[in-house]
């Protein structure tokens, strides 16, 4: 009987996703605008997990601290801000499209 019972509870942990929150759903849970909105959160980082690579992800994040961050990148004249903030933007717009159902 308690083999039973731990051959059960080891199939519902290995076949429970795992939560592991990205970046950009932690600092989404943070910021005052998400007010802990667990489901907005957690689809804009499935968004920006095919849309950004981790660093990406990294970077973008600061935005929900400091959006103050973002205008500079948005303004700055280097080709590498330019890229990155070129990959935001199509990822914003994939997360406004399929997360404001």
């Amino acid at each position: 009987m308690i083999n039973r019972l731990m051959i059960a509870a080891a199939a519902v942990v290995l076949t429970a996703p795992l939560a592991v929150a990205g970046p950009i759903d932690s600092a989404c849970m943070r910021s005052d605008r998400a007010a802990g909105n667990r489901q907005a959160c957690g689809c804009i980082q499935q968004v920006a997990d095919q849309t950004l690579s981790r660093a990406d992800q990294r970077r973008a994040a600061r935005f929900f601290r400091d959006a103050d961050e973002a205008q500079k990148v948005r303004m700055s004249k280097s080709d590498a801000d330019n890229a990155f903030w070129s990959r935001y933007k199509t990822f914003a717009s994939a997360a406004e499209a399929y997360c404001a159902r």
